[in-house]
């Protein structure tokens, strides 16, 4: 039994870890003009970027767990605001860092997500996706916010367990398109927010309180880390 058991787990580790076919040329072009068509056109923004809030909710709850502080908890918004709420000091290294991984989390998962499938790893795209999702769900602190884990949590078993490696491969080109594309509009929509004399209290105001270094400084460090993502991700999706 104990062997069956051990014999199961290699092969389910060698399913999980190994390559899978590279889609054709069509279906990666296909998949970034279906990301660049939910984030561009306003309105389907509006409803595409609850994703790039719960990837910018998590990676604020990610790092602050890897500093050290005590993740007490997430919010997700209808609005698509989001809050992350943990316990440590107000200040120092840790909180800097929790600070500053909202904004650069989405592009950067979407780097990773293309290191990942220029190597061929769609199915261990897709299962550490799902599992980043479990962990965010577990503290989740309001119902809007569950939901909204929870579907996208639950998007990503349906097609891990049920679709071919075609449709799987397409759905995992896409979703790392969006975080490419999308981690780059919300640093330019909350630079023109704030100039327009709101968001007092952004990452950007918080980071620059922690550090004393001025906030467009801040915003500088942002657009940096999602346009290179998307450039550096980019030629990794599309092979060149």
């Amino acid at each position: 039994m104990d062997h069956t058991a051990s014999a199961s787990l290699a092969s389910l580790w060698d399913e999980v870890s190994g390559t899978q076919p590279d889609p054709d040329l069509w279906v990666v072009i296909a998949t970034l003009a279906a990301a660049f068509a939910v984030v561009v056109p306003h309105v389907l923004w509006r409803v595409s970027r609850n994703a790039i809030t719960i990837a910018h909710e998590g990676g604020h709850g990610l790092v602050a767990l890897l500093t050290g502080r005590t993740l007490t908890g997430i919010r997700l918004h209808s609005d698509t605001s989001g809050l992350t709420l943990s316990r440590g000091k107000p200040h120092g290294l840790g909180m800097i860092l929790t600070a500053a991984a909202g904004y650069t989390a989405p592009p950067l998962l979407g780097l990773g997500g293309a290191a990942l499938l220029s190597t061929g790893r769609i199915t261990l795209l897709l299962w550490l996706a799902t599992l980043l999702l479990v962990a965010m769900l577990v503290m989740i602190r309001n119902a809007y916010g569950a939901l909204t884990v929870f579907l996208a949590g639950g998007t990503f078993v349906l097609v891990s367990w049920l679709t071919g490696p075609q449709v799987q491969a397409a759905f995992a080109y896409a979703v790392v398109w969006f975080l490419l594309l999308g981690g780059v509009r919300p640093a330019f929509e909350l630079q023109a927010k704030r100039a327009r004399g709101g968001a007092g209290d952004s990452d950007a105001d918080q980071l620059s309180r922690l550090t004393h270094v001025p906030a467009g400084l801040w915003f500088f460090l942002f657009h940096a880390v999602s346009l290179c993502s998307l450039l550096g991700g980019g030629r990794w999706l599309l092979g060149v």
